[in-house]
């Protein structure tokens, strides 16, 4: 989830070019590096590395020549630096939500061991190591009075969310996650374990809050918390056939919140399964999300009045919510599944602009498309915090997102009918992406423009400063 170069040979987005090019590894030279690391170390076909490398996208398989399963910066420090004197570039999972494809040929660090977590309740911060999941930190955080700008799900892990923006229920009121962020540790391509903020290496700072892992591998970060214990949220899912009723209110109702609310709405197919609510069971649904993060309750209800009456209601509930219950919102999945999906942002939600997202993906088409969701992003979310960093898509009024089953039967006709969808609304399109939501892009021009284009210039003279032989170079690769 980062700014490539703008060059022609794109070898980051082609995993045979990469795997063919990594060196064979001696043995020894395998077990020089286990006796560097307090983690554990595989080689390609060892007992223990496909779980080691394994993702929460399942439509991803990743085959690195080595992974290293760090349990503190050392170990990351000293895994660069073996990786760099053996010629591999270097790829680096947490949670393993994030990954778009395979980091073939690589040296793949794994953080998942990593989970430190300390509060400050004097300064309202917290160190958080990198790879802890959203969850820990809001619990941890709750007995004070603080939370974190988590996003739709705290399953997820902070560090690879929050610097690629990191866009939460919370975001109008307090800016994106990124935006909240005080220090971050990161490894650098020379090895060194760096400490960068405001004050210490500012361009840097300035580069990896958005920039996502372009510049290093991230050992930990130092957030500011809010100061928030809980909310007015929860969801209602309206019944298919008044898609067209709903999200016209939507786009009606939606430029008139204040910052203190935080909305979306997405068109759901769901999968007729024992775990879902049986009103919702095997139906296509529209399902608004809301958030009320205002003192006063009585006006939160009544922000959401218009909505109650868009359509028949299958389902719904709004109610004060701790902010560790803040996942009953949007309800996303929590065990392993194979995605596809790709984002885009819009100008404005026109009457138009809803009839041709209802052509391209209402539910009068059997399509398997999981979900179509608009995220309402303005308030602080445009607005660059105290200190300024390279989030990208502050300009946009609406945060577009489509899902669908990465299943190999389906991995022609996915892409096409999600892409088809960001098409039916190109004409409202505006540049601009968060990083977070790029999904699968084509190549590294694509993702350069999910930013200004002076972002990305001095984006990619920050990597060229920092990572000159281009270590990090997986994913969405500078």
């Amino acid at each position: 989830m980062s700014i490539p170069e703008l060059d022609t040979t794109e070898p980051v987005f082609d995993d045979v070019v990469l795997d063919s090019l990594a060196p064979a590894i001696p043995a020894e030279d395998v077990d020089d590096l286990r006796s560097r690391v307090h983690g554990p170390v595989y080689a390609a076909g060892d007992d223990g590395m496909a779980a080691e490398v394994a993702t929460w996208n399942v439509a991803v398989t990743h085959t690195p020549a080595v992974a290293v399963g760090a349990t503190c910066a050392a170990d990351v420090a000293a895994a660069v630096s073996w990786a760099t004197a053996h010629g591999l570039t270097v790829a680096v999972q947490a949670t393993g939500h994030g990954p778009v494809r395979n980091a073939a040929g690589s040296l793949m660090i794994s953080t998942r061991r990593m989970q430190g977590v300390t509060i400050d309740r004097m300064r309202g911060t917290a160190r958080i190591e990198a790879g802890v999941k959203w969850a820990k930190v809001l619990e941890a955080a709750a007995p004070f009075g603080l939370t974190g700008l988590c996003g739709s799900s705290s399953d997820v892990g902070v560090v690879g969310y929050t610097l690629g923006g990191g866009l939460g229920s919370l975001g109008r009121t307090y800016g994106f996650s990124a935006d909240s962020v005080l220090s971050v540790e990161m490894v650098t391509a020379d090895g060194a374990l760096r400490t960068v903020c405001a004050e210490q290496e500012p361009e840097l700072f300035w580069a990896v809050r958005g920039g996502k892992g372009n510049f290093g591998v991230v050992t930990a970060i130092e957030l500011q918390l809010v100061p928030v214990r809980s909310v007015l949220g929860g969801g209602i899912f309206f019944a298919g056939k008044d898609a067209a009723s709903v999200l016209h209110a939507f786009r009606q109702w939606a430029p008139t919140l204040p910052e203190e609310v935080g909305t979306s709405i997405a068109i759901l197919r769901l999968p007729p399964l024992d775990e879902v609510p049986p009103p919702l069971r095997g139906q296509t649904v529209v399902h608004l999300r809301y958030v009320y993060a205002g003192e006063d309750s009585a006006e939160g209800e009544r922000l959401v009045e218009p909505m109650r009456s868009a359509g028949e209601v299958l389902l719904g509930f709004l109610h004060p919510l701790l902010t560790t219950e803040l996942d009953s919102v949007h309800m996303d999945p929590t065990d392993p599944m194979p995605g596809w999906e790709k984002g885009m942002q819009i100008g404005e939600l026109t009457a138009e602009a809803v009839d041709a997202l209802l052509c391209a993906a209402g539910p009068q088409l059997d399509i398997p498309l999981v979900m179509v969701e608009l995220r309402l992003l303005g308030g602080a979310l445009a607005r660059q915090p105290q200190v300024p960093n390279a989030v990208a898509g502050r300009g946009g009024a609406y945060q577009v997102l489509a899902i669908g089953l990465a299943l190999p039967e389906l991995a022609q006709v996915v892409p096409a009918l999600g892409k088809g969808v960001l098409a039916a609304l190109e004409p409202w399109r505006v540049p601009g992406c968060v990083t977070n939501f790029l999904g699968d892009v084509e190549g590294p021009a694509e993702v350069a423009a999910a930013y200004p284009a002076d972002v990305a210039e001095r984006l990619q003279a920050i990597k060229r400063a920092v990572d000159p032989g281009r270590v990090f170079a997986h994913g969405w690769a500078l």
